[in-house]
């Protein structure tokens, strides 16, 4: 019996080592490698291709606010050997994917007589290409594909192989070559449904390339849609009889990729204005069952969205609040709430506030939308021209985002810088004008206005004194009371508990800062240069606590002497005029700038502000037609012959002289010839004289751009960044805004 059994082990032993070799054209050897190669070392590749796609997808994050990539894989620049940058943050698995298709090739192959006997091997190199095109090596995965399509032409997978060597052409900016070799495979009539799909979306991939938007919509609709030889069928149907149409069905061979598919249709047809069919493609997402929920959510979304272009926002107002309604959607109410409130403040509606403080609080870590939110809210604020808050909004933007070199967020910085303006002039203006109406009251009203005043801190200490658990800040503790004194709710400054976690993370991260304007600059020196120097911010004395209920110690602070009262017309008056400019020229908000400067005309002011003040309202009622321009023109005209609004109003097209007979140029040439001398001081003194004489014209940037040049030359880079940014600011469409914008770059790549 022994010796049966070392008989047959002995002949097993001896097949097995017969069928080893790779040199050998026999059933057993091809039948032996091609097992192992596809049951053992290909079949741990693949998984290894599987993990390492599922941790690419999900590291990948789309945005849906642009149009999505027909392929879902994040490519940077490349170098000049086609490598991509950033290939080590791959997943380690395709590494480990593309061992195992060269371990394959390695031990199995069987190449003889110049032709490969074992079937498995163009498996092998079909991985090696995608493991190395999913880790972003371009180059060396083209090496793979046109390797199995040059040596293995018959090959069952040499199809897919094609697609594959047409994505990776498209990724190395080959487009023309992947298009033909694609249209090539598609002249196949007895294509596999999913061959087809794939190759319709690579090509739609390929023309996105070329910027081709039409060309790609077209493959794109062809890639969802079961269009194989059968569809001739149902096309001979539609026209013979109408009644008995067969319509072609959505392709689930890839439901992720037809879903996606169908919402970049739906991204294009929108684009293209044909709102018809957007709205076609984002309900075919909807109704298809197979397709992933952050489509056909964001597809519910978009169909929302696009009711509201064709000027029916009830229809899409409805969509949404039955989205908010199901428990389903919970994790897409930040952008469910985002549009309600985009909606509501089309509509000038206070509820738009509520929306985006409702789409803020159901963000669960979704930074791009949280950025959107609080713009759209900063944006309400700064249509109804209430800047500070506006200013609070996109100051919490400038914080959370990453993307700070981004076109968006510069912009939004930049209008952001403007607002420092505005709000300290308002702040000005308001606190002055505060001060003049009380020294214009009588003792007695002045008494009356100040007992009031005391009756009131009474009643609000009273209600201070009542026990609140959390011991924070009088401001935060404040923002957390409600008004029927609940110390609970869903808002965050609802939440006295949450309040206290907030406070000690902001006092750790801020130390104890001051209840003040830009109070996240340590340094507020920085943004001195953009206040015109003669205004100065206000010296604000602190309440005294122990006098705050003694009328004696208002009335007492009341300003009497008339040079201080003066003092105070002058800097109200020039609050009022630099408003009425910045909202004029900066933000093109010409009523709130008319308001402005004809309640500045009301106070009488100096000639200095007077004739400005009405040039610019000249200028705004001339281009709202309004009959006042023609009574302000004959005013300048015969009241300020002498000014430069005059001369510009008499002949706008000459050149104005000064009152030294020098024309700007001229003076703008002194200017900058002491710029070349080194005299910096010098030159930013003259450069602010000149800016408020010659006010209102072009020369004006020039002098701008000149002080900040000596701003640079004095204070450094950083301050240098700074005044650009203001030139660019209040003078984009200028030579000198877009000199300011290109020497900004030039600074960040240096930084």
């Amino acid at each position: 019996m022994n010796t049966i059994y070392k008989t047959f082990f002995s002949f097993l032993l001896i097949i097995i080592v017969a069928g080893c070799s790779t040199k050998k054209d026999a059933f057993l050897n091809r039948n032996f490698h091609s097992i192992n190669t596809k049951y053992n070392i290909l079949y741990n590749g693949h998984e290894a291709l599987r993990i390492g796609l599922e941790q690419l997808n999900e590291n990948y994050e789309d945005n849906f606010w642009e149009r999505l990539p027909v392929e879902p894989l994040k490519v940077d620049e490349f170098n000049t050997s086609g490598i991509s940058a950033d290939k080590d943050t791959s997943p380690k698995e395709f590494e480990r994917a593309e061992e195992k298709a060269v371990k394959a090739v390695q031990k199995h192959s069987m190449l003889i007589a110049r032709q490969e006997r074992n079937k498995q091997i163009d498996d092998a190199y079909l991985l090696l290409g995608k493991a190395r095109y999913y880790s972003k090596r371009f180059v060396p995965a083209l090496e793979a594909f046109n390797y199995v399509i040059k040596n293995y032409p018959r090959a069952s997978l040499i199809n897919e192989t094609i697609i594959w060597r047409a994505k990776t052409q498209i990724r190395l900016r080959n487009e023309e070559n992947a298009i033909e070799s694609l249209k090539d495979l598609l002249k196949d009539e007895y294509l596999k449904q999913k061959i087809f799909e794939d190759a319709q979306t690579a090509l739609a991939m390929a023309y996105m390339s070329l910027d081709s938007t039409d060309l790609a919509l077209h493959h794109l609709n062809k890639s969802v849609l079961i269009t194989n030889k059968n569809i001739v069928i149902v096309k001979a149907m539609i026209t013979k009889n109408k009644q008995n149409v067969i319509k072609p069905q959505l392709s689930t061979k890839n439901a992720e990729q037809t879903a996606r598919n169908l919402y970049i249709i739906g991204q294009l047809y929108k684009a293209k204005n044909n709102i018809d069919s957007s709205n076609v493609a984002f309900d075919n997402i909807i109704k298809f069952n197979r397709a992933p929920r952050k489509y056909s959510v964001r597809a519910k979304i978009e169909t929302a969205k696009n009711y509201i272009l064709k000027g029916a926002p009830i229809f899409g107002k409805e969509i949404l609040e039955k989205m908010v309604k199901n428990r389903s959607n919970m994790a897409f109410l930040d952008e469910i709430y985002y549009q309600l409130g985009i909606i509501e403040a089309k509509n000038n509606s206070e509820k738009a506030i509520e929306y985006f403080k409702e789409s803020l609080l159901a963000n669960e870590g979704n930074k791009l939308q949280k950025e959107l939110s609080f713009e759209a809210a900063g944006n309400y604020y700064f249509e109804k021209a209430q800047f500070a808050p506006a200013g609070a909004y996109y100051d919490s933007i400038l914080e959370i985002t990453e993307s700070q070199n981004s076109k968006r967020i510069r912009r939004l910085s930049r209008k952001r810088a403007n607002l420092n303006d505005v709000i300290l002039f308002e702040n000005v203006a308001k606190t002055n004008d505060s001060i003049l109406h009380i020294v214009g009251m009588t003792k007695e009203e002045q008494s009356a206005f100040f007992t009031s005043h005391i009756e009131k801190l009474k009643a609000e200490d009273e209600n201070k004194k009542e026990p609140v658990k959390n011991s924070g800040s009088g401001f935060l503790n404040n923002l957390g009371s409600k008004k029927n004194g609940s110390n609970s709710g869903k808002w965050y400054f609802y939440n006295t508990q949450t309040i206290g976690f907030g406070e000690q993370e902001f006092n750790r991260i801020w130390g104890n800062r001051p209840l003040e304007e830009n109070w996240r600059l340590s340094d507020k020196a920085q943004l001195n240069f953009k206040v015109n120097e003669t205004v100065e911010a206000k010296k604000i004395n602190t309440l005294d606590e122990s006098k705050k209920y003694e009328l004696s110690y208002y009335l007492d602070n009341i300003p009497t002497n008339e040079s201080k009262i003066d003092s105070l017309r002058l800097e109200r008056n020039n609050a009022y005029y630099k408003l009425g400019v910045i909202y004029k020229e900066q933000f093109s908000e010409l009523d709130l700038a008319s308001k402005k400067l004809e309640s500045l005309l009301l106070f009488n002011p100096d000639k200095k502000l007077e004739a400005p003040a009405k040039y610019h309202l000249f200028k705004i009622y001339s281009t709202q037609k309004n009959s006042r321009a023609e009574v302000l023109k004959e005013d300048i005209i015969s009241n300020f012959s002498s000014t430069p609004y005059a001369k510009i109003i008499l002949n706008p097209n000459s050149i104005l002289e000064n009152e030294n007979g020098n024309a700007p140029e001229s003076e703008y040439a002194k200017v900058f010839y002491d710029y070349k001398d080194g005299k910096f001081e010098k030159v930013l003194k003259e450069a602010n004289i000149a800016i408020t004489k010659f006010e209102g014209q072009d020369i004006v940037p020039k002098f701008e751009l000149l002080k900040a040049y000596s701003i640079g030359k004095k204070e450094g880079l950083e301050s240098f960044k700074i005044a650009l940014d203001y030139v660019v600011a209040n003078y984009p469409n200028t030579e000198e805004g877009k000199k300011a914008l290109e020497m900004i770059e030039i600074i960040k790549s240096k930084i």
